[in-house]
């Protein structure tokens, strides 16, 4: 059981072999699992690449039922690369958002935010 799972991860590696080829996986997980939400991720799955938001996106269309604690342990253990968090501090001054209604959209904390901001913006 353990070489099938090893091998069938492998083969989800992205090209550069550093990430998870993500949208082979949730097309796998969505054909599988969900197909009735397809039409809803078809859009963000066809995209050349997804972005660490668009992850974050269609893990909340397919897993929106979770209970709370599973979704504070998931919220936990994320994750953000430069790029995204320059995203999301673009999409603060974009849409004139106070730092914690940012923190609000995105579920982050409003500590999280400030320490972003004082970090790459200054």
């Amino acid at each position: 059981m353990d070489k099938q799972i090893s091998s069938h991860t492998k083969t989800r590696i992205g090209q550069e072999g550093k990430r998870p080829d993500y949208k082979r996986i949730y097309t796998d997980l969505i054909n599988l699992k969900y197909p009735e939400k397809k039409d809803v991720c078809n859009q963000l799955l066809s995209k050349g690449s997804l972005s660490t938001l668009d992850i974050i996106e269609i893990n909340e269309i397919l897993f929106s039922h979770n209970s709370k604690e599973n979704r504070e342990f998931n919220q936990s253990h994320r994750s953000y690369s430069k790029s995204t968090i320059f995203q999301i501090l673009e999409y603060q001054k974009k849409n004139k958002l106070n730092n914690s209604q940012l923190a609000r959209h995105f579920k982050l904390s409003r500590n999280t935010i400030m320490k972003w901001r004082t970090q790459f913006l200054v």
